[in-house]
This record gives C-alpha cells, structure tokens and sequence, in this order.
C-alpha cells in the first residue's frame, strides 16, 4: 500500500501525523510506501532528510499525494482546498469531528470515500485510544492557558491560581472527568488551585477520589451543581465528550452572567462543537474573545501549540492502526479489528457511524451491512 502524510494546513497547525521512525516501520518493517509531503514535519522537528533516511518518497504538492496514495494520513479533517483531491475509494485516516462538520460530511458522502476517524476507534472498555493522546495534552494545556488569561493584561481579573502564602488560591470548575477532565485537575491541582472535577459516573467518581490530591474535590454533576459552582470557579474547563457526536451545552448563557467577571472558559470540546452555550472556534493567532465579560477560549487544534511533545504522543497511538489497515486493507481490517470498525464514519457515500447520521438526519448504513 502506499501511505501519504501530509502537510497540515490548518492555521497554527504544527503537528504531522507521522514521525520518521514510525516510517521507518511502515517502509523497512512492513514493505509498504510512504509519501511525504516537503517540509511536512517541519513544525514538529523533522526534516526531509529525516524522512528519506527512514524510507519515505518527498513529494512536493498535496494534489500528486492524493493523485497517487491509497491511504491519506493527516491530524485534522480535510479542508476545502483538498476536497475535489479526494479519490473514491480512498482512505482518509485522520481526526474528522465530522457530527460538528455538515459540509465536510456531505462532502466525504459525495467523494466516496473510506473515512475512518481517530476519535471513534474505541477499545472494548469503551476506551478510545488515538484521542487520548492528545486528551491528555489538551488538559494539560487547558490549566497553563487558563492560567495565562486570567492575568489582567489579557483580560482576565488577575488571580494566580496557587496563590501565594496568606492569599486563597484560584478556584477551578472542571466539568467531565475523562481524560481531559482527569489531566486538567492534575495540573490545576499541581499549581495550588482549589479545584472542582465534576461528572455523572459515580464509579469514576470513587476512583478518582482514591488517586487526586486533597485539593481536588469530586462531585457529582448536575446542572444545579454547575449553576452553584460556576460563580466561584475563576477558570471553567469543558471537558466532556461523547464519542462522535456533538458535545452537550452543559454551561448556559444564563450562567455565564453570574461569573466573575474576568474569569476564563476554556471549551477542550469545541471540535465536538463545544459544551458552553457561547463558545466558538479561535485559533492560535486569535485565541480569546469575550462574553459578558467573562474570557473564552476555544481553540480548536490546542495540542498544535505543543507540536513536538504531541507529535510524538499521537504517532504512538496512531501507528498499530496504521499498519494493520496498511496490511489487510481497510475491509479486512473492518472485519478482524472491531476497534478499527468503530472508526469508519462516512464509506463509500455511507454514513456508518450513527451519532454523525443523527446529528444531520442523514440515513445511517451500519458498517457491516457494507462489508457484507
């Protein structure tokens, strides 16, 4: 099979979804092709030269990548520039996000395509492998970068999250406890900060209880909770997620009034289409905007701002994957690999993953019935 890895040309985007080592197993271990494009993981710390010692073919334009590979590796989902590049038959094996993307949707349908996303690979402990990765960098990230806006040159009301001796601490309202919830309150927990982790499994919830820190309290969520919380929390952090669908309001409008003003949002979900009423899509050169005073930020690619630590983490994720539907082809690896199943979205103008038909009634067509 041949493999392209391309250049991401989403703004800000650093990251490649490929390494040269994992090249280096795709080409010398397994005997498939890679095709990279030029200065595709430079933003990451890898140059050509790296790649064509690992094995890969440089090429210079996306448009000979498409013309020529059978499956197309990227971070993020495809934009317009590359949407009449897209071959029948192709895979694309990517992050799509696509129950908050109706245009790309209906664009994959019309192409053809054998769309499988990372998000929606999932173990049969209902774990989802290739987002974790970049979950467990998004919660990091959404402490350091709430803790940056708070301060009052960028608009926040100037609180240091850990205080200092003889002054409280900053208070944070984490809601959802999964990955990016758990990796939100170790870092806001780590820098000193009150934190509240909130979510709806009372399993996770006693879990958690025995791991965190004292200053990580655990509760129960409910929109009574959130209303509560809410006005003492100086950072929010919306970390919820339901795989493949559109992530839940779960923060209103109407409780966005009652916060500090200055205070910060932070919307991890906002691929999803975001868990705060008010939230929409920034990017890395334009991060932050605001609502009743209170800061948002919603950027969409976080783990992009991080490219080398993430880079790396994804690979590690992304790269068994790779191999088997390289080996088998994606039809045999739909059949043998659940996991792999559970990642095709949109194949062959099919929708087959059903919280993405929902979200736009489309007709939804199970994957097997396809591969029957």
């Amino acid at each position: 099979m041949i493999l392209g890895i391309l250049k991401e040309i989403k703004p800000e985007e650093n990251r490649v979804s490929m390494t040269p080592p994992g090249v280096e197993i795709i080409t010398k271990q397994h005997g498939h092709r890679v095709l990279v494009e030029k200065n595709a993981g430079i933003g990451s710390g890898f140059d050509d030269i790296a790649y064509v010692k690992a094995g890969a073919e440089i090429v210079d334009t996306p448009k000979e990548i498409f013309s020529r590979a059978d499956m197309i590796m990227h971070v993020k989902e495809p934009l317009p520039s590359e949407y009449e590049l897209i071959r029948e038959g192709q895979v694309i094996f990517t992050y799509l996000h696509l129950a908050a993307a109706e245009d790309l949707t209906h664009v994959l349908i019309k192409r053809r395509s054998v769309n499988i996303a990372y998000e929606t690979i999932q173990k049969a402990d209902g774990s989802l492998p290739l987002l974790t990765p970049m979950s467990e960098v998004a919660g990091r990230m959404s402490i350091q970068q709430g803790a940056k806006y708070l301060e009052m040159e960028h608009g926040g009301h100037g609180v240091l999250l850990g205080g200092v001796p003889g002054v409280d601490p900053g208070t944070v309202l984490i809601v959802g406890a999964g990955i990016v919830g758990t990796n939100a309150a170790k870092a806001a927990c780590g820098l000193g900060a009150k934190v509240y982790l909130l979510d709806n499994n009372l399993d996770r919830l006693r879990y958690l209880s025995d791991v965190m820190p004292s200053n990580c309290f655990l509760m129960m969520s409910s929109p009574a909770i959130v209303r509560a919380l809410i006005k003492e929390a100086d950072v929010a952090v919306g970390a919820v997620l339901i795989p493949g669908a559109k992530a839940p309001k779960l923060i209103t409008r109407e409780m966005l009034k009652t916060m500090k003003k200055g205070s910060v949002l932070v919307d991890v979900a906002i691929d999803q289409g975001g868990c705060f009423e008010t939230s929409k899509a920034t990017t890395h050169s334009d991060p932050i905007y605001k609502v009743d005073d209170v800061v948002h930020y919603c950027v969409a690619n976080m783990p992009g701002a991080v490219a080398k630590t993430s880079t790396l983490a994804l690979t590690n994720a992304t790269l068994p994957y790779a191999v088997e539907i390289a080996n088998k082809g994606w039809e045999r690896a739909f059949r043998e690999n659940p996991e792999i199943k559970l990642g095709a979205n949109v194949v062959k103008g099919q929708v087959t993953y059903k919280a993405v038909a929902d979200a736009f009634n489309l007709d939804y067509v199970p994957i097997d019935k396809l591969l029957s």
